[in-house]
């Protein structure tokens, strides 16, 4: 068995899409459409405004990690936020999903942030319990909040409309 993380290029495009789709679906939520696939590839490497980490196990892509940087003005310093973390079903239980967040911790680390933060959905119980064995807590006295696309633009024509 080979794996290997790295950070993605131009040439793992297709393959990223791909498992961008595939965490859809395994999230039960609906996959980015054609413009915002190229949305991803354009951040990720053009304007850079997002990393991407590749899992390849004997040469075939098994996962990936997308993460981006936040600050904390309490810390001073930056925040690994990872926004995915995915591995093909038939991939798991291979090291690829630990060797993808320790990679993304080395990269927190590499960066001196003063913490790695992420989301996990309230059913997954099995990525909760991963995350946990890794030393990762839960936060039980924040909840997190969202402006969806339509609520950010009746929430703008109010702002313009004042």
């Amino acid at each position: 068995m080979s794996l290997t993380i790295r950070k993605a290029t131009k040439r793992d495009s297709k393959a990223i899409l791909e498992l961008v789709v595939g965490l859809a679906n395994f999230e039960r939520l609906e996959p980015p459409d054609g413009k915002a696939k190229r949305r991803i590839l354009r951040d990720a490497f053009e304007t850079k405004r997002i990393s991407i980490l590749v899992a390849t196990l004997d040469r075939a892509h098994a996962g990936y990690a997308l993460y981006f940087y936040t600050y904390s003005s309490f810390l001073a310093r930056q925040t690994l936020y990872l926004e995915d973390i995915f591995v093909y079903e038939k991939f798991r239980g291979r090291g690829v999903g630990e060797a993808l967040f320790r990679a993304c911790a080395e990269e927190a680390a590499r960066h001196r942030c003063g913490r790695m933060e992420w989301s996990v959905l309230t059913w997954n119980e099995s990525a909760m319990g991963f995350y946990e064995r890794l030393g990762a807590r839960r936060l039980k006295e924040w909840y997190v909040y969202r402006l969806d696309s339509d609520a950010l633009s009746r929430l703008n024509r109010k702002v313009q409309l004042s």
